[in-house]
């Protein structure tokens, strides 16, 4: 087999973003995956977005990668939530044709010039131990592959094992075999690693459900897209229906949970704290009555349908006995069984900003690898990694988003200063700055940087400098027509003003997501204007650098807790290093007068 400039391990949702980042930059790429059938799977839930993870996939799309592309194009429901509340906190969700979505993930994969795709299992690494730099890497079926980056995307199946119940398998998925081997060498070249958790429901035949028990839950109409390239979803739309769990529900798995695996010692890893399993909500929340149940298509061309908030890992017989206590699920037949996996995770404090490792030179890690949950944080790493392997083959400085301009920023910030011991979820409360971060901004904040790296398109960029230019013109006219004895401008200030309520024939011309998109700028403009002045302070902070090699040792006045802890995470800036856990504000003060020194001198 030949060589390759770079290696993508793992066909998920951040190597799908990983190996087309890099191939489109024109540098010969290889995905290797344990099956090709199983490329962009959704494992759990069949939708994408949601809160703050919708902000993610919408800058995704903003930096040139695909995701929300393959959702707009697959997509069977749409509702963008929290349509009530402020912008900053609303997103769009879609439920998927999780079916549809995997095949057009292939077929995106296979269309793209420079990436091969292989099936095989990677088992360990080549490695130059005189530079301590990765070279490549050896599969199960004894290849020897080189490349002069790799980005490795394992999700759950390192040293992966499935439960259920007292059944337990070396599985990554159910049916699908764990990745054995890899977690040992990777801990043979002085990684740190640990054990994570994670479940999903069982999934029951439509035909057997009593929909008219269940409340049903329409999508919104029209479908808004999640890609700025898309004009409009023109899609069949289907309903997800709503059921409650009950006393005789919580009953059944209290007397049984003692034959729970998660229960019972058997698993170690530390699960989801906000997606926890049914028996984990029964135990921690004794005294409610019940749990919102959403029962959701997985696609067009199948009966099965998810049980949203009933992921377990209790018997077989235990999940059919409380399934068939719940309205509306009392004579459903269950397809697939619920199930626990256990797995290897990396801890992100190994890494720089960039998603490379500080153990192993040229080699960046992304996804559920770092110990983060769900589809939307994966695709955003992966997309990062790729696009920091790309710039690595460039001889390029890395490509770092900063926690004030993105979602995506905040989600490795955390992960790379602060770590984690539980899966990693993205809220909207974790962006500090979340009135600049609106999802429907992201294109205005980080397309220029796509284009910056070579993966948005010419004609992408002057599409934004047009819509830019019709929002300046939209808030001009604004400022020129009166609304009473006020500027239509600053009428817009006033929570009952809607701009689609004036009748000012210089607006006609405008899409109604222009006329909307100028309303929140001026709606919200205070706020943000305040919220720059701290984006301000902040972005000095970040931009002031500390050299890689800086000898914290040498810098007197630094508590030796903060000393022990910067030298271990080695941040980048003096806003990362004020961000580390435990680290005193005192320090970083004494820290930043030291850098400030090196860089007069």
């Amino acid at each position: 087999m030949r060589d390759y400039n770079a290696i993508v391990i793992g066909g998920g949702h951040a190597g799908i973003e990983a190996a087309l980042a890099i191939s489109r930059e024109g540098f010969s790429t290889l995905l290797i995956t344990q099956s090709l059938d199983a490329i962009g799977r959704m494992s759990c839930n069949p939708s994408i977005g949601g809160l703050a993870k919708g902000n993610l996939v919408r800058e995704i799309d903003a930096l040139g990668g695909e995701m929300g592309h393959l959702i707009d194009n697959t997509m069977i429901q749409m509702r963008m939530l929290n349509k009530r509340r402020g912008p900053a906190v609303q997103a769009p969700r879609a439920q998927a044709d999780k079916f549809s979505y995997s095949r057009l993930a292939k077929e995106t994969l296979e269309k793209e010039g420079h990436l091969s795709l292989f099936m095989d299992t990677v088992t360990d690494f080549l490695v130059d131990e005189k530079t301590n730099c990765i070279n490549g890497v050896v599969t199960e079926r004894g290849w020897r592959i080189s490349a002069s980056v790799v980005v490795l995307t394992t999700g759950t199946f390192m040293d992966g094992k499935i439960f259920i119940g007292e059944y337990e398998a070396p599985c990554g998925r159910l049916a699908e075999g764990a990745a054995i081997g890899l977690g040992d060498n990777l801990r043979r070249l002085g990684f740190h690693t640990g054990r994570m958790k994670t479940g999903t429901p069982a999934r029951v035949r439509l035909s057997s459900l009593d929909l008219d028990e269940m409340e049903i839950q329409e999508g919104d109409d029209p479908m808004l897209p999640f890609s700025f390239d898309t004009e409009s979803v023109e899609r069949p739309s289907l309903p997800c229906y709503v059921t409650y769990t009950n006393e005789e529900t919580h009953r059944i798995i209290k007397d049984n949970i003692s034959r729970s695996p998660l229960y019972g010692g058997k698993i170690i890893g530390k699960g989801p704290r906000y997606c926890p399993s049914i028996e984990d909500k029964v135990v921690r929340f004794p005294d409610r009555e019940r749990h919102q149940i959403f029962v959701e298509p997985e696609g067009i061309g199948t009966e099965e349908m998810y049980l949203n908030g009933l992921s377990s890992s209790l018997p077989e017989d235990v999940q059919h006995a409380f399934i068939h206590s719940i309205p509306g699920l009392r004579h459903a037949e269950i397809m697939r069984p619920a199930y626990a996996v256990e797995y290897d995770y990396l801890d992100p404090l190994d890494l720089y900003p960039s998603l490379e490792s500080k153990v192993l030179s040229n080699l960046f890690i992304a996804g559920q690898t770092n110990g983060t949950s769900g589809y939307e944080e994966a695709a955003a790493q992966g997309l990062v990694a790729g696009i920091n392997a790309a710039e690595r083959l460039k001889g390029e400085k890395p490509f770092i988003l900063s926690r004030t301009e993105s979602y995506i920023g905040v989600l490795i910030d955390d992960l790379v200063t602060k770590g984690t011991k539980e899966p990693y979820r993205m809220f909207t409360s974790r962006a500090e700055y979340r009135l600049s971060l609106r999802h429907d901004t992201a294109d205005q904040r980080l397309t220029p940087k796509g284009y910056a790296v070579g993966l948005v398109s010419k004609e992408k960029m002057e599409r934004l400098d047009r819509k830019s230019e019709d929002i300046r013109h939209v808030k001009e006219i604004l400022q020129h027509v009166k609304i009473g004895e006020k500027s239509a401008y600053d009428a817009l200030k006033e929570p009952e003003k809607d701009i689609l309520s004036f009748d000012i024939p210089a607006l006609k011309g405008y899409s109604e997501s222009i006329l909307t998109e100028a309303e929140l700028d001026i709606r919200y403009s205070g706020y943000i204007d305040r919220q720059e002045r701290e984006l301000e302070k902040a972005r000095k902070a970040e931009n002031m650098e500390i050299p890689a090699d800086f000898d914290y040792d040498a810098v007197d006045g630094i508590s030796s807790e903060s000393r022990e802890k910067l030298k271990a995470i080695r941040p980048i800036s003096i806003g990362q290093a004020g961000r580390i856990s435990g680290v005193r504000v005192s320090d970083i003060a004494v820290l930043a007068v030291a850098v400030r020194s090196i860089k007069r001198g």
